[in-house]
């Protein structure tokens, strides 16, 4: 039987953390896309994705509120953001409680304690409620003050001749990796003291003395619900209500552009016909000859007639014969 006081608690909470993650992560997502389709909330281009990302850990529950009204963070608004905190704290349960009675019987052998989801998540709320905004507030600290000294770094004289686009990159990988690993060491901090939480519970529990082949059967039986008809039919209703509320919601709802930014209303072109084409331009030729002619005809008789009028006029201008005494 292992001893929990053998394993990392780095490697206990992302052991735990990691598996809850995936657990709950595609139920969540799926009242995102509702509560996209239904324009209940918006969220930042910038912080969206990691928003998301952030929202599927169950130690976030209190820590984004926090960072939002406390640290003044803007990061989306909408009704559909306080809705989907409170919809993922019954799923981060569940997901806590079944990833966690498995890692029990695994890892450490022991008997996995009554309320062992709740026990986990509110402990784990709580340790994020506390470390993820100094987390925040260390992170945006170290950003701000990285970059400026990446720019004053590429102001001196040795450096002013660097062409922008090499400026921009040496700038970014400046003050990116200082932020990276001071984001990577305070989230291993996180993740060891949420370790601990969950060693200082398995010490607490009772061993199991079965054989290996006993707990894994175990185990495998937990994932087995003891009603699965009634698991299936509620899982297959539960898909198709909130498949009928995408659909429903998303025809209405589907962005458009402003109208400054409306384009012109393009026309399909016709179908191009060969032989309808050439009819039109033998047509076409055959007026155009017609009107040369025309024209010609009329500029001949112009002519004509401009001729005639220069002869009388030089009859006119002869003097007449004087006649003899």
């Amino acid at each position: 039987m292992s001893d929990e006081r053998d394993v990392s608690p780095t490697k206990i909470g992302l052991g735990v953390l990691w598996s809850a993650f995936w657990t709950g992560l595609p139920i969540k997502l799926a009242f995102v896309l509702v509560f996209f389709a239904m324009d209940l909330m918006h969220f930042e281009n910038r912080l969206g994705l990691g928003f998301l990302m952030v929202l599927a850990s169950p130690v976030t529950v209190f820590a984004v509120p926090i960072i939002t009204l406390g640290l003044e963070s803007h990061i989306g608004e909408g009704a559909g953001i306080a809705l989907l905190f409170l919809l993922s704290i019954p799923i981060d349960i569940w997901a806590l409680g079944l990833v966690g009675r498995t890692y029990f019987l695994e890892k450490f052998r022991k008997e996995p304690p009554e309320g062992l989801g709740v026990t986990l998540w509110w402990k784990s709320a709580v340790v994020g409620a506390v470390f993820l905004p100094l987390v925040w507030f260390i992170v945006g600290t170290v950003t701000s003050t990285a970059i400026s000294m990446a720019h004053s770094l590429m102001e001196l004289e040795l450096l002013k001749g660097v062409p922008v686009a090499e400026r921009i990159a040496v700038e970014l990988s400046l003050w990116g990796s200082v932020s990276t690993v001071v984001l990577i060491v305070l989230l291993l901090i996180g993740v060891s003291l949420v370790g601990r939480i969950i060693r200082s519970t398995a010490a607490a529990a009772r061993p199991i003395s079965d054989s290996y082949q006993n707990i894994v059967k175990r185990w495998d039986l937990m994932r087995v619900p003891a009603d699965q008809g009634l698991v299936l039919t509620s899982i297959t209703l539960g898909g198709v209500v909130l498949a009928v509320l995408f659909w429903a919601a998303l025809p209405v709802t589907t962005p458009h552009p402003h109208e400054c930014c409306k384009k012109p209303d393009a026309k399909a072109e016709p179908l191009f016909k060969p032989v309808e084409t050439l009819n039109k331009d033998e047509k076409m030729i055959a007026q155009l000859a017609m009107q040369i002619d025309a024209l010609e005809k009329q500029k001949a008789e112009a002519e004509k007639d401009k001729g005639k009028g220069k002869k009388a006029g030089s009859e006119a201008a002869a003097p007449a014969p004087k006649k003899k005494p």
